[in-house]
């Protein structure tokens, strides 16, 4: 019987797989995960948001940029197709995307359930038809009659959405609700339900309300977190979208000023070192995290601006030449959200 394969530490890679995302920040590529919070909490309007970004290719909430591009499949159970659409229009109204040309299908079923074999083949066959980058399900409570709290239950019903993913390759998002004041808990432990639906998802979005301040927050599998995003909700004329409160609280200290993206930082630091460097020599010229610079390397010799050799890293590409891409730094302000 042939052994395990064994690695020494010292001789594992160094540069690991890198993260691909669907919306920076917020979402990775072919995520299954959820939106939860309690209800009020404007979840639906940050799911169409969503919706409204990946099919149109513009950040989400006029601030988190969109990585992957694509069609959008959603169901909205609790909301009626005229209130679908105008909110839709609010948001297309907020990012300047053109309405009547906006990529996102919306199915018109009476009802959808996830737990009947007849409708997650129509769910299937309708998500092999119209091939989405994303498929948003609002919300998860409308979508199946088992009991919310059994484990063994909700998995069999998660995992038929995770088959889904890898089967077509898209991210899903489930809309779903938190426990009513609930805001001693961890946001992933304050869902309704099993705890089944914390670990499965791969991103998570949470928001929260404290008075007139809504917040969001998400949780990756596989990147950084981030905690207490103000958000507001706009009203413009009878158009209605979130977006980021960076000035809604005069007294708040000003939002600090977005920072170069970091494999523009990795580049300008190997542009300043004289010979190849190590990894610790470009994270102590940049300023930035180990991982960080690791991610970044890895982006930089994909697209052959920076070389590996047995002393270092070097740049094959010179200062003055453009970047493939640009990855802005999403810069988290402070302020109370209203909604």
């Amino acid at each position: 019987m042939n052994p395990l394969p064994v690695q020494r530490a010292c001789q594992l890679d160094v540069l690991g797989p890198q993260t691909q995302w669907l919306v920076q920040g917020l979402w990775t590529d072919q995520a299954v995960g959820i939106l939860g919070g309690e209800p009020k909490c404007c979840k639906s309007f940050l799911a169409l948001d969503l919706a409204v970004s990946v099919a149109s290719g513009t950040a989400a909430l006029r601030q988190f940029h969109v990585q992957r591009s694509g069609p959008v499949l959603l169901f909205p159970a609790e909301d009626s197709p005229a209130v679908v659409r105008q909110r839709l229009e609010g948001i297309c109204a907020a990012a300047s995307v053109p309405f009547n040309s906006l990529p996102v299908d919306v199915i018109t079923a009476p009802t959808l359930r996830l737990d009947t074999p007849v409708d997650r083949q129509r769910l299937a066959n309708a998500v092999q038809t119209h091939q989405p980058r994303l498929l948003i399900l609002d919300p998860l409570i409308r979508l199946h009659r088992v009991d919310e709290n059994d484990a063994s239950q909700i998995a069999a019903l998660l995992s038929f959405l995770r088959q889904l993913q890898r089967q077509f390759q898209l991210a899903v998002l489930v809309v779903h609700h938190a426990r009513k004041d609930s805001h001693s808990s961890r946001p992933g432990q304050a869902l309704r339900g099993s705890s089944e639906l914390h670990g499965w998802g791969d991103s998570n979005l949470y928001l929260r309300r404290k008075g007139s301040q809504l917040t969001l927050s998400t949780e990756h599998r596989a990147a950084p977190s981030q905690e207490h995003i103000p958000l507001q909700l706009i009203q413009n004329a009878s158009a209605l979208s979130l977006a980021v409160a960076h000035d809604a609280d005069p007294t708040a200290a000003p939002p600090s000023p977005p920072q170069a993206p970091a494999t523009d930082r990795v580049h300008q630091a190997l542009a300043g070192l004289p010979q190849p460097a190590s990894i610790q020599q470009v994270r102590q010229a940049c300023g930035l995290r180990t991982a960080t610079v690791c991610t970044s390397l890895a982006e930089l010799t994909q697209w052959g601006v920076v070389n590996r050799t047995p002393k270092g890293f070097q740049l094959n590409v010179p200062l003055e030449s453009p970047l493939p891409v640009s990855r802005p730094i999403v810069p988290q302000g402070n302020g109370n959200g209203k909604g």
